[in-house]
């Protein structure tokens, strides 16, 4: 699988180690930074893997941050970008098999490796289901994302 990993300077440290992790277990990574833990703005970061996501070079997409949270915010305001901040292995696969989920937050402030490898492994194993009420659910989602980007885009041309 291809993944794209990024961190702000909180996540760095968790970003090295999943990083090699995911070598470990096969899958092609890419690695969009941050690459020390000099302060950086998380938002630059998530919008890498959020762009990988978009543009079909990632499969799955990866953020660290210190609590997962603005990592996930941020990513989530990108088109077609389903990004979940999971701090529990439950969470982890089962936003992917019922929730499509793209993009996986984590908090390196929140979980320790050994659970961040635990939820990235539940996260890459897992597959969207599929089943009938999950993808009816998306497709109401998506229209959410489609209908406001519609409103943003009128309500911008009109103050043009």
């Amino acid at each position: 699988m291809r993944i794209a990993i990024a961190a702000d300077h909180a996540g760095f440290s968790m970003k090295e180690d999943l990083k090699a992790y995911l070598q470990e277990l096969g899958h092609d990574v890419n690695d969009l930074g941050t690459h020390d833990t000099q302060p950086v703005d998380y938002p630059k970061f998530a919008e890498l893997v959020g762009l990988e996501i978009l543009n079909k070079k990632a499969d799955r997409g990866i953020l660290v941050c210190g609590s997962g949270v603005g990592v996930s915010v941020a990513a989530n305001k990108i088109p077609g970008v389903r990004c979940g901040v999971c701090h529990d292995y439950y969470s982890a696969h089962q936003s992917v098999e019922h929730d499509d989920v793209n993009v996986l937050a984590l908090g390196n402030r929140v979980i320790g490796p050994a659970e961040a490898r635990d939820l990235v492994k539940a996260f890459t194993d897992a597959r969207f289901t599929g089943e009938e009420r999950h993808r009816r659910r998306l497709e109401m989602v998506k229209e959410l994302e489609n209908k406001y980007s519609r409103i943003l885009v009128s309500k911008n041309a009109d103050q043009a």
